[in-house]
């Protein structure tokens, strides 16, 4: 299956590089560009691409609201998954962004691999945050508990688990898990199948929120 993508910004050059990086991989196609947010809802509800990466701050419309009328709970099917990528990653973009059904969200110095693995954890349900931005979301999640209110029970991880559970609230891809765990992709995803289960999430922002309450920490060897 090709995953059709929709590249969202309002700078020609930045648009021009993300094509770059899609067209180079097996199985994505750029099917359209958007210069605005305007245009970015007319050309995804035209085309019907499965992911649209956007940038927040944009003529017209901005990035928020091109969330929240693509994938949005009142946005009509089909509903495409619409991952964010921007310079800013001030918490009042990256909060609401999420709320309002952003897949992900991405700093543009974040690199070609984690762009598309975004992608790839956007079509497999989950989401993708930026490392840099994800200790602080996870403390505005977990600050906004009630004292005294416990965590949620979940079932015990295995030690590996909880190595890569940790990895995971770091921000790490399953690439970047696999190098420094020294096993393959493969096994990182059947594992973090498997953290999802245990702690009862559907994506690694919930396993990132439950092993940050726990205290779930990866302890790298000296090199």
């Amino acid at each position: 299956m090709t995953v059709k993508l929709v590249l969202v910004d309002d700078q020609e050059m930045v648009r021009r590089g993300m094509r770059v990086i899609f067209e180079n991989q097996q199985g994505m196609e750029v099917v359209g560009e958007a210069a605005d947010g305007v245009e970015a809802v007319e050309i995804t509800r035209r085309l019907q691409p499965d992911v649209v990466l956007a940038d927040i701050r944009m003529p017209r419309m901005d990035g928020l609201e091109v969330v929240r009328r693509l994938a949005g709970p009142q946005a009509p099917e089909p509903r495409p998954k619409v991952i964010v990528v921007t310079t800013f990653d001030l918490d009042e973009y990256v909060y609401p962004a999420l709320r309002n059904g952003a897949s992900g969200f991405l700093l543009k110095r974040s690199g070609p691999a984690l762009l598309v693995e975004a992608v790839r954890a956007a079509m497999a349900g989950d989401s993708l945050i930026s490392p840099s931005i994800t200790v602080r979301l996870l403390r505005h999640v977990t600050g906004n508990r009630a004292p005294g209110d416990p965590a949620p029970r979940a079932e015990a991880l295995t030690e590996r688990e909880g190595e890569i559970a940790a990895l995971v609230a770091e921000g790490g891809t399953n690439a970047d898990i696999a190098a420094e765990l020294f096993i393959s992709p493969g096994t990182v995803k059947t594992h973090v199948a498997a953290i999802q289960r245990k702690f009862g999430v559907r994506n690694r922002v919930g396993i990132a929120v439950r092993a940050f309450e726990r205290g779930y920490t990866f302890s790298r060897r000296p090199k």
